[in-house]
């Protein structure tokens, strides 16, 4: 029964939902003490999980259930805001009489970082470049389970929910296939005109600026963020890498306010972004000093909202891991020594001020979740839109396909995942994606699985 789940699960393409999209069927072949429900949330503005949690409940508890069962987990916890009062008020009824509690979690930045949101749901405390596993956890996203719950039904990943707003004339969530281009999403939304405007692909903080509005969303695409290409949070996330060193040799004062701020330093990490600031710009410093880069999660905190000068230690340590990575040189071991910093309850950053720093006030609102189907008649499906290698299609130019049939398999050796089409259509092209479209006028083949 257990390798049945996992094979089901593997089939229908599940992966993390609301981060690297992790292929979800190794995460829940293992064996755990507690499965977390990750229900956080914690980038501003995005309102996919906290909806989810309040419209389907019983399937989000049905989904855990599932986990607990194949991990052979003795408890479950969901973890999420005390402001989410419709998710907390409809989980408490699915709960009761279960071996699954809700863990209360005060409306911080990055409450959902997954060493964060174990720490403070369970006390334990995950060590540096380690996963939740190490200290008997398995940690998924809301989404994620709603996933597990079609799989063991048959239903393959084909769609996926997603929060658009920013300057949108009417900011919403909702389900779409995957592959919908994103200039398509943001129509429903009632944007058009993209003159003078970027999108942010995710959350304000770790979200990243979008290139080309005809790329396809994905199965971990969470948020589509409109804002004036003037907007001060834009600045920081299109500075050149060169800029962005030679801002910080020229203006660092080595106040720490990032060292002191940082999630992961709070958590006991060996991470001081204000050294790396020293050793990068006045060449002081050792490899060790280097390699504390690796343990940055990139969460923003540092670049967005601790830096009394603008600059970007985010950014610098992302650079740095490139640079190191390239070189061959290996993350140090996690200290053996760690331990939370005793101000790490006094430091946590509210989502509020937060967002007042950023200057989104006249956007943190309400993104109510419409549950219809759009009607989508074109879709590029990444092949790689997961952690590990890329897919391998598995049918050709011209073929019929119909919603949820797998076009796309995981390579024969490496972490991958199973692609199915998210609409009725016929394959266009394949390349780095395959597009499928609805459209009459291609020459088609009958659908056939064993291709």
């Amino acid at each position: 029964m257990r390798e049945e789940l996992i094979q089901k699960i593997k089939k229908a393409g599940v992966v993390g939902a609301g981060g690297a999209g992790f292929p979800t069927h190794v995460k829940v072949n293992s064996k755990a003490r507690t499965v977390l429900v990750n229900g956080a949330e914690c980038e501003p503005l995005l309102r996919v999980d906290q909806q989810l949690m309040a419209g389907q409940a019983p399937k989000v508890v049905m989904g855990l259930e599932l986990v607990m069962s194949v991990t052979g987990a003795k408890e479950g916890i969901i973890s999420l805001k005390h402001k989410y009062h419709d998710a907390i008020s409809a989980l408490e009824k699915e709960i009761s009489g279960k071996p699954i509690r809700i863990h209360i979690l005060d409306d911080f930045y990055p409450a959902g970082d997954e060493h964060v949101t174990v720490y403070e749901s369970t006390g334990r405390l995950v060590p540096q470049g380690s996963i939740p596993l190490k200290v008997d956890c398995v940690v998924h996203n809301v989404e994620t389970l709603l996933n597990i719950v079609d799989a063991v039904a048959d239903q393959p990943v084909t769609d996926t929910y997603l929060t658009i707003t920013g300057e949108v004339n009417q900011p919403l969530t909702l389900r779409l296939p995957i592959g919908t281009s994103i200039s398509e999403a943001l129509a429903i939304a009632g944007y058009h005109d993209s003159e003078g405007m970027q999108v942010i692909e995710g959350g304000p903080m770790m979200g990243k600026i979008v290139a080309d509005l005809h790329q396809p969303i994905t199965k971990t695409t969470k948020g589509l963020i409109v804002l004036p290409r003037e907007h001060p949070l834009l600045r920081l996330k299109t500075l050149p890498a060169d800029k962005v060193l030679r801002q910080s040799r020229a203006s660092c004062v080595q106040c720490r306010f990032c060292t002191d701020l940082c999630p992961r330093y709070l958590l006991g990490h060996r991470l001081e972004p204000h050294k790396i600031m020293r050793m990068v710009n006045y060449g002081q410093g050792q490899e060790e000093t280097m390699k504390m880069a690796f343990a940055c999660s990139e969460c923003g905190v540092c670049e967005q909202y601790a830096c009394i000068m603008g600059l970007s230690p985010r950014a610098v340590n992302a650079l740095l891991k490139k640079e190191l990575t390239r070189l061959g040189i290996k993350p140090s071991p996690s200290p053996a020594d760690q331990a939370v910093d005793p101000l790490q309850p006094h430091r946590k950053i509210p989502v509020k001020r937060l967002i007042s720093r950023l200057a989104l006030q006249d956007y943190d609102r309400n993104a109510p979740l419409q549950e219809k189907d759009y009607p989508i008649d074109r879709v590029a499906i990444k092949l790689c839109q997961h952690v590990g290698a890329p897919s391998v299609p598995i049918v050709k130019a011209g073929q019929r396909v119909k919603k949820g049939d797998p076009i796309a398999s995981p390579p024969a050796k490496g972490l991958g995942s199973y692609l199915h089409a998210s609409i009725d259509g016929v394959v266009q092209e394949i390349t780095d994606s395959i597009l499928i479209s609805a459209r009459e006028g291609s020459e088609t083949q009958p659908w056939n699985p064993s291709v």
